[in-house]
């Protein structure tokens, strides 16, 4: 399975005061950083390594053979989580993942990507 997982060294914030990174990178500027990286590319995919319901969405996808940019949250320390949970707040459920765009534009989780008719 080939797929092109990006570093997140190159979307991390500017370093803020202390006293207010938390609260902003927990949220709007978590909300507007999934808008850049779900427009930077055809196909992204938000997952977590260790999911096999993200696993499967990126084989899906790979199997189709399209090559989709995957953003790893648990593999960023930084900014991982506070992605996941504005994840979480957009679609309004308990779990972040996997989560896809296409052109930009929310799909959604994979029975929203299974029901649009994505077939091998």
């Amino acid at each position: 399975m080939h797929y092109q997982t990006e570093s997140w060294d190159s979307y991390l914030a500017t370093p803020r005061s202390s006293s207010n990174n938390m609260s902003n990178e927990g949220g709007m500027d978590a909300l507007e950083r999934i808008e850049r990286l779900a427009n930077a590319s055809a196909v992204v995919i938000f997952s977590v390594s260790s999911c096999c319901m993200c696993h499967a969405i990126k084989r899906l996808f790979c199997g189709m053979g399209v090559n989709p940019t995957v953003y790893e949250l648990d593999e960023d320390p930084r900014t991982g989580k506070h992605i996941e949970k504005a994840l979480m707040s957009l679609l309004g459920t308990s779990s972040a993942v996997p989560v896809v765009f296409i052109g930009g534009k929310l799909i959604g989780f994979m029975d929203r990507v299974m029901a649009s008719g994505f077939s091998y």
